[in-house]
């Protein structure tokens, strides 16, 4: 038996599709600010010489990589108001959950490129006088962003993609208000092919950007 598809009553819906993708973008980018930025931060305790900070960093790296995504959500939401005295939104629980596992991820991108960097380059800094900081911040730091960039950029997308898994906790993304349309009609086939096309639409610009940046960092080399 052939379907028919009838994509109609998902256009009749758009302004539910739209209010989701408005909720998706807005949690992709407190996630993709706040996971990139803690990632540096839990990488550079990762090469401290203070073995606290250095074990602090491990931990967590280690933590939030080797658990699920989605346990993390969930945990969140429902066991952390269980352990302090305040109420967890689901848009915060899908912020502590997808930030928190991209700064690890991101902390290991940051650390080899940071690696990366020729030994000799921190000794010739170091010979001029320059602090660890200051050759950190001048020297190797731009260096080491202009190698990961690619990784970064992944990272990128599979932050948007978890953007996803905020569903569970019924915060109102771009799955949550297509769950929503497709129980209302009965056609799930069309609300996620839908789905799927709208997430291609909002990602692929992304992508292309940071290719034409790719480009600009390799003539300016």
């Amino acid at each position: 038996m052939s379907y028919r598809w009838d994509f109609a009553p998902v256009l009749d819906n758009w302004q539910a599709l739209a209010f989701g993708a408005i909720g998706t973008v807005r949690l992709f980018l407190v996630c993709l600010v706040l996971g990139l930025s803690l990632g540096l931060v839990v990488a550079l305790m990762r090469r401290s010489r203070h073995g606290v900070l250095r074990w602090l960093a491990i931990g967590f790296i280690e933590l939030f990589r080797n658990t699920p995504v989605l346990v993390q959500i969930l945990w969140f939401y429902f066991a952390l108001p269980m352990l302090v005295p305040v109420e967890i939104s689901p848009f915060g629980a899908a912020i502590l959950g997808i930030s928190l596992n991209s700064a690890a991820y991101s902390a290991e991108i940051y650390r080899a490129g940071i690696q990366s960097i020729e030994p000799g380059q921190w000794e010739a800094a170091r010979a001029i006088g320059m602090t660890g900081l200051q050759v950190l911040r001048r020297i190797v730091l731009p260096q080491a962003l202009r190698r990961v960039l690619p990784a970064l950029t992944n990272r990128g997308i599979e932050i948007f993609k978890m953007t996803t898994l905020a569903s569970v906790v019924a915060y109102v993304e771009l799955l949550q208000q297509g769950k929503l349309v497709a129980s209302l009609n009965f056609n799930p086939l069309e609300v996620y092919t839908v789905i799927g096309a709208l997430f291609f639409l909002l990602l692929y610009p992304l992508v292309r950007a940071t290719y034409a940046l790719e480009r600009r960092l390799a003539r300016s080399d």
